[in-house]
């Protein structure tokens, strides 16, 4: 196991890192990949728009109520002076480690010059950072990256360095250009440069969906610390699965299909607590089909599940399925591969 990254005076437990991702990493989904063995987590991405900020959606990512701390919050926006108010608006409700997204392939995003559109105009970008880092004052400031805009402009090296001197805490590089989205493979040369690069902690992201694959990047990327996103989908013991292999060599046994169950039951009642009845109920799907796809029947209930409208009654069927499940299996049956329709999101990477 690596040794334990630090964010300014924050001494992280692990270096298993949950990435932010659109519409997935609320409140609920971090504090149950935290629970798991996820050693830190970063926000959904909170706009710089003032406009925005009263908005339920952005009222609700601003939540971090009986969140364990640091917490941290991933901003994005295309003018330095908006992007220091964000800064300052998130530190009021809580934040203690702001996080930039340059990283977001997102058309919506990336249309609007934000994310890793940035990565494209370098001064921009710099001055984003810096602007971000004086309004944080002794709030540590990170970065989320990709390795350049695309194939031919991989100028991750060049920005990790300049975001390093004008005051960034830690730099997160997913391998793949923005040209890239999520198609392809990641790759980890850029990384390793990165890394070889700076002197502040560098996180590895990209493609990293097993503890194996996990110990792999650490190795070829000298990283201080992995960042998973997708395949934590439905799996968020994979954080634990990943600390245990580190730190022993060997493979932690799947859960057994009665934990999955309750792991699952309470984070739905926490997704229902933030959300409500309505919107709980229609939002929870997506963190119900990742939790049983690939298993034996899981799509048939996915199917069946969807057509629920009400909490109490997801909560009855998906307790109801795993208990049958588990009167055939005494732990989690190896999942098929991932149904790529069911975890096309909008990674904030």
């Amino acid at each position: 196991m690596p040794s334990p990254v630090r964010i300014g005076p924050y001494l992280l437990p692990n270096p298993l890192f949950v990435a932010p991702m659109a519409g997935v990493t609320d409140r609920p989904f971090r504090q149950l990949c935290r629970r798991l063995g996820a050693g830190y987590a970063v926000s959904e991405m909170v706009t710089s728009r003032k406009d925005l900020w009263h908005s339920l959606k952005t009222s609700r990512r601003a939540n971090h109520e009986g969140e364990p701390g640091p917490i941290a919050v991933q901003i994005a926006g295309t003018d330095a002076q908006m992007m220091a108010e964000a800064t300052t608006y998130n530190i009021e409700r809580g934040a203690q480690i702001i996080d930039i997204n340059m990283g977001c392939p997102a058309k919506k995003v990336c249309n609007k010059w934000a994310g890793s559109a940035l990565m494209q105009d370098e001064p921009l970008a710099i001055e984003i950072v810096s602007a971000v880092v004086e309004a944080a004052g002794n709030v540590p400031v990170t970065l989320k990256m990709r390795t350049g805009w695309c194939e031919t402009e991989k100028n991750a090296v060049r920005l990790a360095r300049a975001a390093q001197d004008a005051g960034v805490a830690m730099v997160t590089v997913h391998g793949r250009t923005r040209e890239q989205g999520y198609k392809g493979s990641a790759e980890y040369d850029t990384i390793a440069a990165v890394k070889a690069a700076l002197a502040i902690p560098v996180v590895a992201n990209g493609d990293i969906d097993s503890p194996r694959k996990a110990r792999e990047v650490l190795a070829r990327t000298g990283a201080d610390a992995v960042m998973i996103g997708r395949a934590a989908q439905g799996r968020p013991w994979i954080f634990r699965e990943i600390a245990h292999y580190l730190a022993t060599g060997e493979d932690l046994p799947a859960p057994s299909v009665r934990e999955a169950r309750d792991w699952l039951v309470e984070h739905l009642h926490d997704h229902y607590s933030l959300y409500g009845e309505l919107t709980g109920m229609r939002s929870a799907r997506k963190h119900i089909g990742w939790a049983v796809r690939g298993l034996p029947g899981g799509e048939a209930f996915r199917q069946r599940m969807n057509l629920l409208e009400s909490t109490q009654d997801q909560v009855r069927a998906l307790t109801g399925w795993f208990d049958a499940l588990a009167d055939q299996h005494e732990r989690l049956p190896v999942a098929a591969a991932n149904d790529d329709e069911l975890i096309e999101q909008e990674e904030q990477a």
